[in-house]
């Protein structure tokens, strides 16, 4: 992660907006590199502007965030996408987190979990407010569609779970009470069957294989 943190904000209640550019821009590690109202003006943005994450409301005028995310993708692939909500029903939360986005956060998350949060993305991690996590862990209790091709121990579905609700390494490892180095073998392990090389990419992979 870089020293700080450069997040692009897209959200259309302007108070809102100037809250999250205000904590961005006094908070140690973070920098907003832009803000707008919609998608479209997101998309209109200056060429020079490149976000490391993009924090991103599903309810805006024009193209809903979820809509929009592949096209901000696109003109960012190196900017993970977090969205920011209101919306808390699985419709919602699966439709984001399957076409691509690294996090779903709730906007009463409080601001101090709010940039914990999204540091872990920065770091390659998943963010999740706990009431999304528990839906999505709730989710994968039953095998992913298509794991037939894809072998997973006990012990790494744990961790993949783990993976799911956002926590970090240490976090896992105290849950299962087991080192961080045999939660990091189990994360390599991870990586190597289902061909992705980050903590998000694993995270798209269970959503893109669940089942309906």
């Amino acid at each position: 992660m870089p020293d700080s943190l450069r997040v692009l904000v897209v959200e259309d209640q302007r108070g809102l907006r100037d809250a999250l550019v205000l904590l961005l821009d006094t908070s140690p590690g973070f920098v907003c590199a832009g803000h707008a109202g919609s998608a479209e003006e997101a998309l209109r943005l200056a060429k020079g502007l490149v976000p490391d994450l993009v924090l991103l409301d599903i309810h805006l005028p024009g193209r809903s965030g979820v809509e929009a995310l592949p096209d901000l993708q696109a003109r960012w692939p190196t900017a993970e996408v977090v969205m920011l909500t209101v919306f808390e029903d699985d419709r919602h939360v699966f439709d984001a987190l399957c076409a691509g986005a690294s996090g779903y956060l709730l906007k009463s998350t409080p601001p101090r979990q709010l940039l914990d949060q999204i540091a872990e993305v920065g770091r390659g991690g998943a963010a999740m407010s706990p009431t999304i996590a528990r839906k999505v862990v709730q989710q994968f209790r039953q095998p992913p569609a298509g794991s037939e091709t894809v072998a997973l121990t006990a012990r790494e579905q744990d961790v993949l779970d783990g993976l799911i609700a956002g926590q970090t390494t240490r976090q896992i490892a105290e849950t299962l009470f087991i080192s961080t180095n045999t939660v990091a073998y189990h994360i390599k392990q991870l990586y190597a069957k289902l061909q992705v090389h980050s903590r998000a990419a694993a995270v798209s992979w269970a959503f893109r294989h669940r089942k309906p």
